[in-house]
C-alpha cells in the first residue's frame, strides 16, 4: 500500500507528541482498538500498556522523531530517540538517551496495526544502571 508523505508525516508528528504527553490513551489513539506492539522481539503487547509502562518509568520522557520512512513493501519505519531520566517507583534515578526504531504495518485507514519496536536493550540496560554519560 503506497503511503501519502504528508499524512504520514504529520501521523508521525502527533504520534511522536502522543508519547511526550503522559497520557498513554493519546498513543493508543494511533493504532486500530487493540493494537499491539512488540519491543525487541517479546511477547506482543496491548499498546496502552505498553505506553504507560515507559511514561511511569520516565515522568519526564521526551521522544524525538528521528525519521520516518516508508518502504517499499508496504511498512512504515518510525525512528525515534528516547530521553528521560528513570524517577518512576523503583526507578534508578539515570538519564538515558536511547534511540530505536518501530516497524508498523498500518491499516487501510491509517492507524497502526502492530508495531515492532527494536532498541538496542543492552545498551539501555547500562544506561539505568550508570546513566547516559556514565561509563
Amino acid at each position: 500500500m503506497a503511503h501519502d508523505p504528508a499524512r504520514l508525516d504529520e501521523f508521525g508528528r502527533s504520534y511522536t507528541e502522543a508519547w511526550c504527553s503522559q497520557d498513554p490513551t493519546r498513543v493508543a489513539a494511533h493504532f486500530v482498538p487493540g493494537g499491539l506492539i512488540s519491543i525487541n522481539g517479546g511477547a506482543p503487547t496491548e499498546i496502552t500498556d505498553a505506553a504507560r509502562s515507559f511514561m511511569t518509568a520516565f515522568p519526564d520522557m521526551q521522544v524525538l522523531m528521528d525519521d520516518l520512512v516508508a518502504r517499499a513493501d508496504g511498512k512504515v519505519e518510525f525512528r525515534w530517540t528516547l530521553v528521560g531520566t528513570n524517577t518512576g517507583p523503583g526507578g534508578t534515578g539515570n538519564s538515558v538517551r536511547i534511540s530505536g526504531f518501530e516497524e508498523w504495518t498500518m491499516s487501510d485507514d491509517g492507524l497502526v496495526v502492530e508495531s515492532l519496536g527494536n532498541y538496542d536493550q543492552a545498551e539501555y540496560d547500562r544506561q539505568l544502571a550508570v546513566g547516559v554519560a556514565g561509563s
